[in-house]
């Protein structure tokens, strides 16, 4: 396999998205992506890009891709978020989503974070035995908790009314 694993770069943002549809598909998700290639672009290119992204690629055709940014921990400072790893099916258990990962180590790693973490489903068997494979620590005493848009919508409308 001739892989390497660059930098995303604007040209690479439909094969980045086409991913992210697999990869909700995978999840049990598949119409949970309300994202664009537009957003992608706007959100990541600029002077202040609100993510980075690396792709793997075998003979300049995308194969897989890891998305992250930064955060800021009021404990420990700098720190990494891994939102998404994913690596077409046809492409998975070669080797691609180790290699994606070790770069946002690395990464993360020569940009100083104190940490890098992510979330992962609990019944994604083969992510979980990888992680734990890399010396990754899993904090089960945690919860992960959102508040997506209606939601927020909803709650920040309960204010202005209490107002």
């Amino acid at each position: 396999m001739n892989l390497t694993i660059t930098r995303a770069v604007p040209q690479d943002m439909p094969a980045v998205l086409s991913l992210i549809n697999e990869l909700a598909i995978f999840e049990k998700e598949p119409d949970a992506v309300k994202i664009n290639e537009e957003v992608l672009l706007e959100n990541g290119f600029g002077d202040n890009p609100l993510f980075y992204c690396f792709v793997a690629k075998e003979n300049d055709t995308v194969i897989g891709m890891a998305l992250c940014y930064y955060r800021f921990s009021t404990w420990e400072g700098k720190s990494l978020h891994l939102e998404d790893l994913v690596v077409k099916e046809a492409y998975r258990n070669k080797g691609v989503g180790k290699k994606l990962y070790d770069q946002v180590m690395t990464f993360g790693k020569e940009n100083g974070v104190k940490r890098v973490e992510w979330v992962v489903l609990d019944w994604n068997k083969n992510a979980i035995a990888f992680y734990e494979k890399s010396g990754a620590q899993f904090l089960k005493d945690w919860y992960l908790v959102q508040m997506d848009e209606g939601r927020l919508h909803k709650y920040v409308k309960t204010l202005e009314t209490n107002l």
